[in-house]
């Protein structure tokens, strides 16, 4: 081989790693393992950025209808206030004053029956606004733990291919089996790119949840004991 080859070769060579030719050079199996695990990392951050902007407006929100609600001391303004249902606290305590209200019209009054009525109106409005917040944190769970394995399969169909190769070629040498390798692994990559922040985006915002959740309870026990005042000065 003359010196010329070799320079011509070395320049020819790839300096870095291309990921668009690594996946327009890979088996049809391990780009479509590629592209979901892209579309899967797309969608782990688009809820990452939209929870991030969500919880923050919720909890401001929160705040401010907090803040007024305290002041209010007849129960007929807060079914009355149209804005109470755009806010969790708001729809919580609407949960309760509906109760109360039902409780209060029942002819036979049962004072321990309707202090239970209204906890467990409070508590299931709760519930549901947390669940209603972490709806879609299940697809940052499923993420960060089946695209680490969805990966590892497009890795494995991949070197299956360069053995296939090898064999089809009669030929052992890293020249053949290196692009294949390069193309399996790529794919390894890709799913640990899709799982690592999504699992940390779950911890963190399960979490913030959870935080929010216990707010949410300690704003309904307050309330449920105001209303228990109101409902033994019936």
């Amino acid at each position: 081989m003359s010196v010329f080859s070799i320079l011509a070769g070395a320049v020819s060579a790839p300096q870095r790693l291309d990921p668009v030719k690594l996946f327009l050079d890979s088996d049809i199996v391990v780009q479509v393992v590629m592209a979901g695990l892209v579309l899967a990392a797309i969608w782990t951050w688009a809820i990452i950025v939209g929870f991030s902007l969500r919880i923050g407006a919720v909890k401001r929100k929160c705040d401010a209808y907090e803040r007024e609600f305290w002041e209010i001391q007849n129960f007929a303004k807060i079914r009355d206030d149209r804005g109470a249902r755009k806010v969790a606290s708001g729809r919580v305590a609407l949960a309760g004053v509906d109760e109360w209200q039902r409780s209060v019209e029942q002819p036979n009054f049962d004072l321990e029956g309707a202090r239970q009525r209204v906890a467990a109106a409070l508590d299931s409005s709760v519930a549901e606004e947390a669940d209603t917040l972490a709806a879609r944190l299940n697809f940052l769970a499923t993420t960060g733990s089946v695209a680490p394995f969805v990966g590892l399969f497009g890795t494995v169909w991949g070197i299956m291919n360069s053995f296939f190769q090898i064999g089809q070629q009669q030929n052992s040498s890293l020249a053949v089996v290196a692009p294949g390798i390069s193309e399996a692994l790529f794919a390894t990559a890709l799913g640990l790119f899709a799982a690592i922040p999504a699992v940390i985006a779950y911890n963190r915002f399960s979490n913030r949840v959870n935080l929010f959740e216990a707010r949410l309870q300690r704003f309904a026990d307050r309330f449920h004991a105001l209303i228990g005042s109101r409902l033994e000065q019936r």
